[in-house]
């Protein structure tokens, strides 16, 4: 698989990424800080998709329905050089169903391209767990 994407900054502005049909702005002044993603957010937000959009394909594999899920990821950055050290996940699935957390997360982990790709360079943690609704 080959993928294709565009982004584009204005000085003294900021930036959008475009990808198929979307775009996505962040940050790259300091008047954004607080307002849109910066480049490291958006890498975490990558990741974080990456593990949700396994959820959903495992669902179909592991004969499982949810209603949602939800992610929370912790990043550690280190200065010199400037990387992520450690990423930390909680991932949350709201299902009625009998999941086999065990083997959703080995899936997620084993699978996940950006999973993958990133557990090459940093440490990765996390938890997942199931609320019944």
């Amino acid at each position: 698989m080959k993928y294709i994407i565009k982004a584009s900054a204005t000085a003294k502005k900021d930036a959008t990424i475009q990808v198929k049909q979307s775009a996505i702005d962040f940050g790259t002044t300091p008047e954004s800080a607080d307002s849109l993603p910066n480049p490291a957010e958006l890498f975490l937000g990558s990741f974080a998709a990456c593990v949700l959009k396994n959820v959903e394909r495992f669902s179909d594999f592991m004969h499982f329905e949810y209603t949602n899920a939800e992610i929370t990821v912790n990043a550690i950055r280190l200065e010199k050089p400037p990387r992520m050290d450690q990423i930390h996940y909680g991932l949350t699935i709201y299902s009625k169903d009998n999941i086999n957390m065990d083997l959703l997360k080995k899936n997620i982990e084993k699978f996940g391209t950006i999973f993958n790709t990133v557990k090459r360079s940093c440490a990765i943690t996390g938890e997942i767990k199931q609320v019944n609704n």
